[in-house]
């Protein structure tokens, strides 16, 4: 039995594209990041605040970006986001879709595939 699931790419999605889940975390690529930052043109490993610490700087280089919503991977459960972390990206006109790390991941590609402007945040899978 196999420990990774792979996903397949839509090939007119540009930019980073989530393409399975290893036990290593999130393969973008041949790498499998623990934690993740997406935006359309770039992705890199992130080092995420324990969760109800979370704050927008914490994420700083994807709003810089100006999306139209950030995708907040919870990591292996779903988990509400801290209060004061949506309030501040909404007053900044900034929507926040929170869901668990796997379906965050999923969601990624199909609303990229789509043309959409989002980043995400992906904790990782163990957390």
């Amino acid at each position: 039995m196999s420990d990774s699931i792979r996903i397949t790419r839509d090939p007119t999605a540009p930019g980073p594209i989530v393409r399975g889940f290893a036990a290593t975390g999130f393969r973008v690529g041949e790498i499998a990041y623990p934690a993740l930052l997406l935006s359309p043109d770039w992705h890199e490993p992130w080092s995420p605040p324990p969760f109800d610490a979370l704050t927008p700087e914490s994420v700083a280089a994807l709003v810089d970006e100006a999306p139209e919503f950030l995708l907040l991977g919870t990591g292996a459960t779903l988990r509400r986001a801290p209060v004061a972390f949506v309030a501040a990206l909404e007053a900044r006109g900034l929507g926040v879709e929170v869901m668990d790390s796997r379906a965050a991941a999923r969601a990624w590609g199909v609303l990229r595939s789509e043309g959409r402007k989002l980043c995400a945040a992906l904790y990782p899978l163990d957390a």
